[in-house]
């Protein structure tokens, strides 16, 4: 053999020898990254899973008070349909459809003014927005208190938090 053949060979496996080193680097650092993104993911589905646990249990502590006729269904479907759409379900709901009397209940109040906003209008003008808020309490009342009850079965409650129901304890 001669030495141009010797030279060849050896430059040969040397490119060969430093592209295998690349690739393994290369490797390894996908490796690595896919690591890094999976930790990233368990972490922010772990702050997920702990956020929709609070809006969970706060949906269902609301629920319950408005079967339990402590608090005002204007009130506590507002609440509701707020903490809902801060909820992040696993599979695409129609909220609108799935929870309609709920949802009809906070169409109605979620412009009207609360607290200190209140006091801008004439009682003639807060009387009239009450009675509004009123009838339609009244009108969706049946259909409320049933998607009360599919709340606080779809939405648990934290079996850590105690709340406290007209004498009772709920665990």
């Amino acid at each position: 053999m001669n030495i141009a053949w010797i030279i060849a060979i050896a430059v040969g496996v040397a490119i060969i020898a430093g592209l295998a080193f690349y690739a393994g680097r290369l490797l390894v650092q996908v490796k690595a990254q896919q690591e890094k993104q999976a930790k990233e993911l368990a972490k922010r589905q772990k702050k997920i899973a702990e956020r929709n646990a609070k809006l969970s249990d706060s949906i269902n502590l609301i629920a319950r008070a408005m079967k339990e006729k402590q608090c005002e269904y204007s009130e506590g479907c507002l609440r509701i349909w707020v903490l809902m759409s801060q909820y992040q379900f696993s599979q695409a709901i129609e909220l609108e459809k799935e929870y309609e009397h709920v949802f009809k209940m906070y169409d109605v109040v979620k412009d009207m003014p609360t607290h200190d906003a209140r006091k801008k209008y004439s009682k003639k003008e807060i009387f009239k927005m009450d009675s509004k808020r009123w009838r339609m309490e009244k009108e969706l009342e049946e259909g409320i208190l049933a998607e009360a009850a599919k709340l606080e079965a779809f939405f648990p409650a934290d079996p850590n938090t105690k709340h406290v129901f007209a004498g009772d304890v709920a665990i």
